[in-house]
C-alpha cells in the first residue's frame, strides 16, 4: 500500500508526545514589569572555569538590570552533554558569588532554581524544545536530515574542490533537504539515524539590516546554511534553544561578545521563523592581551625601532591564568576592585565618573551599551587592576580589610591567618593610614597576597626570624646610630605626644646630634650640615621596622607601643 503522508504526520511520527506550542506560550506569559525593564541572562556551559570575560558581562547584565528593574537569569547551556564537567554548575554559582554577582531567576545551585520560568537547565527543556521543532517541521521549515558523517566530510572535500565560497549544508548541496516525505517516513521507520535541520530562506546574494545596540545599524549577508536545530540524540543545538528559551523566558536583551556577531542573521531569521520577537541584540568587542611576537625558534621578533613587536589576541582559557575568575580569588585581589576595572574596559568614562563619585555604588554609573567598544577590544593591563585595586582597597576601613584579608588568608595564606589572630593589634596595624578622616590614603595593598610581607615587621615572630639589611642610607656610622637608638627612647619619645609634638621632639634630637632640623634650612647649606631631620627619621624606621619605605613613622610607633620600640631599638643596635 502506498503511503501519502503530509509534513504534519511526518511530525507527528518523529515527535509524536510533543505538545501544541500554544501549551508553552500560554505557560509563559508575558512578564508583569516596568515599562522598560530589562530582561537579560547570562547563560554559561557547565564546561570549566568561568572566563574573565563572562565576568565583565554579568557586570554589564547587572548594570543594566538594576536601574530599570529588570530580571537577570542564569541559564545553564549544557546541550553539548560531553563536555560538561562535574559540578559545573556549582562551580559557576559559586565564581560569581565571589564577585557578588547574585541572580533574580534561574539556578541556585546543581539542582534547585528559583523563578517561574524553568527549567533553567536546558538538558532539561528537552520536550519543550520538541514542541517547537514539530511546529517547524509541520509547516515545511524544517526537515529530517539523513546524511551521515561519512556523507558530510565527502560534501566539505566537493565543495572545497569546486572552491565553492561557503561551506557547509545548504541549497543544492542539502541532499536531504526536499527529500519526499513518504521517503522521509520510511528511512525512519527502517532506523537510519537523522537530525533535524532548519531549512533556512536565505539567499547567498541576500542581505539584512540590523540594528545592533552597541555596533549601530549594520548591513550583513542573510543566513544561507541549513543547521542542525536537533541532534541526534534528541538535544538541541544552542542556536535552535537560544532562541525557544529566550523567547518562552521573555529576554529583551542579548548581551555577548562580537563573537558571537556573525550568527545575528541565523538567529534572526530562527525567531521569524518561529512566530517570535527578536530581542536586542548587544554585541561587544572582546578583551584581548598584548604579547611579544616570536619567530619559530622562540626569539622575540624586533620591529624597525629595535623595539618588541607585540601582537594583540584574545585572553586564552589555555595560556592566560588570568582569564579565569578564580585567579582574582586566588590573588586576592578583591571582588570590587575587578569589577571597578571590568567597568573601565566597558565604559571609558567611568574613570572620570568614579573620581568624582569616589564612594558611590559602582552601579550608581550611568552605564551606556552605545559606549562600549565595538571594533577592537580593550587590552587586559594587569598593572592597571592593581592600580585600580589599590584606589578601591584606600577607601576601605580597617574592619572591612581585616574581614576581607582574613577570610582571605584563611584559605591561601596560613601564615598570615595566624598572624591576624592577634585581632585587636591587627586591626590597629591595618588601620595605620586609613580612615574617613585620613586626606592622604595609603596605597600600598593591591591584592590580600601582598598583604603578609607589607605588615610582616610589625609582628614581633616575623620581624625576629627575618634576614634585615638595615639599609640606614645617608647616616650609616656607627656612633650617630648608636646615639639615636640610645637617646631617642630615654630622652625624646613620649607615647602620649600628637604627631606635631612627635615630630618637634625627632627635630630636637637632630639638631642635637648636629643635623638640619628643617629640610628647607639643609637645602639653604647643604655644605653646612651632615643631613637633616628626615635622615635622622629614617634612620629610627629602619631601626624599628627594618625597612627604608613604610606608612607615616608616627601612626607605626603609636601601634608598635614603648615596649614594642625599646625592644626594636636595642636589637638594631645588637645588629649593628
Amino acid at each position: 500500500m502506498e503511503m501519502c503522508m503530509n509534513r504534519q504526520e511526518l511530525a507527528d511520527l518523529i515527535f509524536p508526545n510533543a505538545r501544541e506550542i500554544s501549551y508553552y506560550e500560554e505557560k509563559y506569559p508575558e512578564r508583569d514589569l516596568p515599562e522598560g525593564a530589562v530582561v537579560t541572562r547570562f547563560a554559561p556551559s557547565p564546561t570549566g572555569f568561568v572566563h574573565i570575560g563572562a565576568l565583565e558581562q554579568c557586570i554589564v547584565e547587572t548594570s543594566l538590570v538594576k536601574k530599570s528593574g529588570g530580571v537577570l537569569i542564569l541559564r545553564i547551556e549544557d546541550t553539548d552533554q560531553k563536555r560538561k564537567v562535574e559540578n559545573g554548575v556549582q562551580g559557576i554559582i559559586d565564581s560569581m558569588k565571589d564577585f557578588d554577582i547574585i541572580f533574580d531567576e534561574g539556578m541556585v545551585s546543581e539542582t534547585e532554581s528559583v523563578g517561574d520560568y524553568g527549567p533553567y537547565i536546558q538538558s532539561q527543556r528537552k520536550e519543550i524544545y520538541e514542541a517547537y521543532a514539530k511546529y517547524l517541521l509541520a509547516n515545511d521549515k524544517a526537515y529530517p536530515c539523513f546524511a551521515a558523517e561519512e556523507e558530510l566530510a565527502a560534501l566539505r572535500k566537493r565543495q572545497e574542490e569546486a572552491g565553492v565560497n561557503n561551506i557547509g549544508y545548504y541549497g543544492e548541496w542539502a541532499v536531504y533537504r526536499d527529500l519526499p516525505v513518504d521517503e522521509a517516513v520510511k528511512r525512519i521507520q527502517n532506523g537510519d539515524s537523522y537530525v533535524i535541520r532548519f531549512k533556512t530562506m536565505g539567499k547567498e546574494d541576500g542581505k539584512i539590516t540590523h540594528k545592533d545596540m552597541v555596533k549601530g545599524k549594520v548591513e550583513m549577508p542573510q543566513n544561507i546554511l541549513d543547521i542542525v536545530i536537533i541532534k541526534g540524540d534528541g538535544l538541541p543545538t544552542y542556536h535552535f534553544a537560544h532562541a525557544v528559551d529566550d523567547h518562552l523566558m521573555h529576554t529583551t536583551h542579548v548581551i555577548r561578545s562580537s563573537e558571537w556577531f556573525p550568527s545575528v542573521p541565523l538567529h534572526l531569521e530562527l525567531f521569524h521563523a518561529l512566530g517570535f520577537k527578536a530581542p536586542k541584540y548587544c554585541h561587544y568587542a572582546p578583551m584581548l592581551k598584548s604579547e611579544g611576537k616570536t619567530d619559530e625558534n622562540g626569539n622575540a621578533v624586533l620591529d624597525e625601532n629595535g623595539e618588541p613587536l607585540l601582537l594583540k589576541r584574545k585572553i586564552s582559557k589555555r595560556k592566560d591564568p588570568e582569564a579565569a575568575v578564580s585567579y582574582y580569588h586566588r590573588e586576592g585581589i578583591p571582588a570590587e576592585s575587578v569589577k571597578e576595572y571590568l567597568m573601565t574596559i566597558a565604559n571609558s568614562d567611568f574613570e572620570m565618573w568614579r573620581r568624582n563619585n569616589e564612594n558611590a555604588d559602582l552601579y550608581d554609573f550611568p552605564f551606556a551599551l552605545k559606549k562600549m567598544s565595538t571594533t577592537e577590544g580593550a587590552l587586559f593591563d594587569m598593572d592597571k587592576l592593581i592600580d585600580v585595586s589599590k584606589n578601591v582597597i584606600a577607601t576601605f576601613s580597617a574592619e572591612k580589610v581585616y574581614a576581607d584579608v582574613s577570610a582571605w588568608a584563611e584559605r591561601y595564606d596560613a601564615v598570615l591567618a595566624d598572624m591576624l589572630r592577634q585581632k585587636e593589634y591587627s586591626l590597629r596595624v591595618l588601620g595605620i593610614e586609613r580612615g574617613a578622616e585620613i586626606k592622604k590614603k595609603r596605597k600600598d595593598i593591591g591584592r590580600w597576597s601582598e598583604v603578609r610581607d607589607y605588615i610582616s615587621y610589625m609582628y614581633d615572630e616575623q620581624f625576629a626570624g627575618a634576614d634585615i639589611e638595615y639599609e640606614y642610607q645617608l647616616i650609616g656610622d656607627r656612633e650617630t646610630l648608636e646615639q639615636i637608638f640610645t637617646l631617642y627612647p630615654d630622652q625624646y619619645y613620649t607615647p602620649e605626644d600628637d604627631s606635631q609634638q612627635w615630630f618637634d621632639h625627632m627635630k630636637d634630637l637632630a639638631e642635637r646630634l648636629g643635623y638640619a632640623r628643617e629640610v628647607k634650612i639643609w637645602r639653604k647649606a647643604k655644605d653646612d650640615w651632615p643631613g637633616h631631620v628626615g635622615d635622622v627619621s629614617t634612620a629610627l624606621r629602619v631601626g624599628l621596622t627594618g625597612r627604608r619605605n613604610t606608612p607615616d613613622l608616627y601612626q607605626i610607633m603609636r601601634v608598635m607601643g614603648p615596649d614594642r620600640i625599646r625592644e626594636r631599638l636595642r636589637l638594631a643596635l645588637e645588629r649593628l
